[in-house]
């Protein structure tokens, strides 16, 4: 994954099943373009917490990642989609009949479409918004 300068280095952290962990890694799903990922991001940086920064513009994540962080959250691909985004309309995804993996694909495909930001830490994943709900599992 990559690292933007002052993110920890990889393995810093337990990813096992000690979720509520104090010393469990913390990644963000992050676009610097959007200020919501920037107000979680500070919110991050508050709490002491040097998080590994992912830009999932530039590195998208796979469709194995993003199905693990979606279980994490305890949603569905549908859940995490930015409908306000042209590109939603404009590639059908209101469709009820696409599958899971199908709305993964597009997803991993067309980055945009994420919604954000998302936090991860240990075994819990949380969409950041608004950005305090990061509080809950930082």
């Amino acid at each position: 994954m990559a690292k933007l300068s002052g993110a920890t280095p990889q393995g810093g952290g337990t990813t096992n099943g000690s979720a509520a962990g104090a010393h469990a890694k913390v990644t963000i799903y992050y676009n610097p373009k959007c200020r919501k990922s920037r107000e979680a991001l500070q919110i991050i940086k508050e709490k002491g917490i040097d998080p590994e920064i992912r830009n999932y513009m530039e590195e998208p994540p796979s469709k194995a990642e993003l199905s693990e962080v979606l279980r994490k959250m305890g949603r569905r691909p549908r859940d995490i989609f930015r409908k306000s985004e042209p590109l939603y309309k404009d590639l059908g995804l209101k469709n009820k009949d696409l599958s899971d993996d199908e709305l993964l694909t597009y997803l991993n495909e067309y980055p945009i479409l994420i919604e954000r930001p998302i936090v991860v830490k240990g075994q819990r994943a949380v969409l950041g918004r608004p950005p305090e709900d990061v509080r809950r599992i930082i």
